[in-house]
């Protein structure tokens, strides 16, 4: 496990959860979970990602949906920072 890739990693999950295709783009799923740890508190940032995700599913399960659940969530995120500031 030790020499497994983060995108290894993630087929792996995937494989195990039963999902067939996946087209993750992990890098902003990763994104939103440091803005959601540095906009809101650390323990927001997986809790933020599921949540996204769940959305995503709900919605449709499709790429598109996986990215507009993303941009409305760092938005939240961004919102929250602002109003701390």
């Amino acid at each position: 496990m030790a020499d497994m890739t983060l995108d290894d990693w993630v087929v792996t999950v995937a494989a195990e959860l039963g999902i067939k295709e996946l087209d993750l783009d992990t890098e902003s799923v990763l994104d939103l979970a440091a803005v959601a740890a540095h906009a809101v508190v650390r323990p927001a940032a997986p809790l933020t990602t599921f949540l996204a995700g769940l959305a995503a599913g709900m919605a449709g399960g499709s790429e598109s949906d996986l990215k507009d659940a993303i941009e409305t969530a760092t938005a939240l995120c961004e919102r929250v920072e602002e109003a701390d500031a």
